[in-house]
């Protein structure tokens, strides 16, 4: 298959990740209520897990292979900065929809990265796209619920959704063309966010999934981040 259509099955794969975590979500909520409230927050614990395992396992080191460390730490610490702005700022207009925020503002920062990464040809490059779309399932299921709670009908979002997975292969087109010959920048990129990242799983997804007296949740962020490790460990051995 050309690189080109295989980046673009990549990032549909993980664009059509956003609707099916909808869908799912949509499900008649699960009883009793308890089960119901684990189930959801063992979800967010997941997200989280993964969210972490793409920043240990393939932004961060990908990224350092690019940049000079003072510019690899400076544009993490920028991604934190910003996705701290932008949550202020979503907290100042009395926003209701971190999740679906947050799922955007990760998403097409590490597909453009992807689409970078298809172009130099990075063993890489399959591990994060399945990194992309495993979490991006979780965060759409949340979101899914986030919105709908704002009183949004559910054929809206499934539309919003549907239209929003079509930012993957144009994300990752984008960074085929555009960024393969720019090193530093995909470096940047993948950096700031990876930092931004870190940042929303610490101040807000950690926070949420968080559950008094229960440890699914707790245990869901390890099954999370135990996908990254084996996704991590199948590359690296297809790759040598």
């Amino acid at each position: 298959m050309p690189d080109v259509l295989l980046a673009i099955v990549y990032g549909l794969f993980a664009g059509l990740m956003i609707p099916a975590g909808g869908y799912l979500a949509s499900i008649e909520r699960i009883q009793p209520n308890w089960l119901e409230e684990e189930v959801r927050h063992s979800v967010i614990a997941f997200g989280g897990g993964i969210l972490v395992s793409a920043v240990a396992f393939v932004l961060v080191p990908q990224a350092l292979e690019m940049l000079p460390i003072w510019v690899a730490v400076l544009s993490f610490f920028a991604g934190g900065a910003i996705f701290a702005l932008l949550e202020h700022l979503q907290n100042q207009n009395a926003s209701k929809n971190a999740q679906f925020i947050a799922m955007l503002t990760d998403f097409v920062p590490e597909a453009a990265a992807l689409g970078a990464m298809m172009a130099a040809r990075t063993a890489e490059a399959a591990l994060l796209a399945f990194l992309i779309g495993a979490q991006n399932l979780p965060e759409a299921f949340n979101s899914w619920r986030e919105l709908q709670a704002g009183d949004h009908r559910g054929r809206r979002i499934m539309c919003i959704f549907l239209t929003l997975s079509l930012l993957g292969p144009a994300a990752v087109l984008l960074g085929y063309f555009f960024l393969a010959d720019q090193p530093l920048l995909t470096g940047m990129i993948m950096m700031t966010a990876a930092g931004g990242i870190l940042f929303l799983t610490f101040q807000d997804i950690a926070v949420k999934a968080h559950l008094e007296h229960r440890q699914a949740p707790s245990l869901a962020a390890l099954l999370g981040f135990s996908l990254g490790m084996v996704g991590h460990a199948l590359v690296t051995h297809i790759g040598g």
